[in-house]
């Protein structure tokens, strides 16, 4: 079977258009083996997903173990840290850590202090540049399509985000099993399924990245308003899924 290219993408969407996630990821696993990975922040969505691999798709079945990684910026919460823990020792993986180059992180710091991203976006961007998009790369250096936890419901910047999607920005598909979903949908699997989640959620946080750059939300507030709070809403995006061109 033809890996997908950018022109097939439409008629991915039309193929699982109210397709289970298990169905979609099997589909992928079974075409991609091990050169598709989920990119995991560790979020509940991104847990779900990793429940579903690892426990609904028979991966003992397979010839190869399914990737998952995640990218610590050197400045996420403790939290975050025991989570990976816990979902390591959960269901026996390794999740693989992608670290930022040190002497990147050395010269930004050094020329614009650790606090940079509160000084102005275009400094906000440079350090998501370093500490996120760079590791990501070397992530995706083996791989020919990766999976992500977004949902459309997050915030402006994704209500026009597909199932499944082309990067542009590095030439690879882009699988999104759970677009569709609502915040309790995702609730529900998690509690179902006794899924361990951050402990950040039980203190009003909603979606959980580096700790100066994360609070919790107020009442009727989007779920990433929590994120560069005091950004524009349409900036809150660290240019891991939106077109890279001003990174």
């Amino acid at each position: 079977m033809n890996k997908p290219t950018k022109e097939d993408v439409p008629a991915l969407n039309s193929k699982f258009s109210g397709k289970t996630p298990e169905s979609i990821l099997g589909f992928f696993f079974n075409m991609y083996e091990d050169k598709v990975a989920l990119s995991s922040s560790l979020s509940i969505e991104d847990q779900v997903i990793t429940d579903i691999i690892f426990r609904k798709l028979h991966v003992s079945d397979y010839s190869f173990i399914p990737k998952i990684f995640t990218l610590d910026t050197g400045r996420l919460f403790q939290e975050t840290y025991e989570l990976i823990e816990k979902t390591n020792a959960m269901y026996g993986i390794k999740i693989k850590i992608f670290f930022p180059d040190y002497s990147e992180v050395e010269n930004m710091v050094c020329n614009c202090g650790p606090d940079l991203f509160y000084d102005s976006l275009e400094k906000r961007h440079l350090c998501c540049k370093i500490r996120k998009l760079h590791p990501l790369a070397r992530a995706f250096s083996n791989i020919d399509a990766w999976i992500c936890g977004l949902r459309r419901e997050q915030s402006i910047t994704r209500k026009e985000m597909q199932l499944v999607e082309w990067d542009d920005n590095h030439n690879k598909l882009k699988i999104n099993p759970i677009i569709n979903w609502n915040e309790s949908q995702v609730w529900d699997y998690i509690k179902a399924n006794n899924i361990p989640y951050n402990k950040l959620y039980k203190m009003g946080y909603s979606s959980i990245g580096c700790a100066p750059c994360t609070r919790a939300i107020k009442q009727g507030e989007d779920a990433r308003a929590g994120r560069w709070w005091w950004e524009s809403s349409d900036h809150k995006e660290c240019g891991l899924h939106i077109k890279n061109e001003n990174y």
